[in-house]
Parts: structure tokens; C-alpha cells; sequence
């Protein structure tokens, strides 16, 4: 997903985001976003905790 961010492709992204299978694949994203030093992107960052949220919901788990 990083590229798709850093070439400007905002919705591609947040699809990716959307669709990620686990907590620790979103936590991996952030960690990556912050050693890139890129342009902060609040869509991102709320879309990231927004998912993490809704994975974290019992409900909302996936199957392994």
C-alpha cells in the first residue's frame, strides 16, 4: 500500500485498508507509514484506526 500513497492513489489505498485480514497487518502498515516520513495523510491514519476498531469488534473477526 505504500506505493499506492505515495503516488497519490488515496482510493486505491483506503480499498487496500478496507480489505486488510488482520489488526497485525494494519499495525505493520503504520509502523511503515512512519519510517517512510511521508506527507502526513489523515485519510489514511483514521481510515488505518477506523479498520483496526472494526477488526478488534468481536463480531467483525475473521476466520483464520
Amino acid at each position: 500500500m505504500l506505493p499506492l500513497i505515495r503516488g497519490g492513489n488515496l482510493d486505491a489505498a483506503l480499498a487496500q485498508i478496507k480489505v486488510a485480514p488482520s489488526v497485525k497487518d494494519l499495525k505493520q502498515l503504520q509502523t511503515t507509514l512512519a519510517a517512510a516520513k511521508l506527507k502526513p495523510q489523515p485519510v489514511v491514519d483514521v481510515a488505518i484506526a477506523d479498520q483496526i476498531d472494526a477488526l478488534l469488534g468481536s463480531r467483525l473477526h475473521r476466520s483464520p
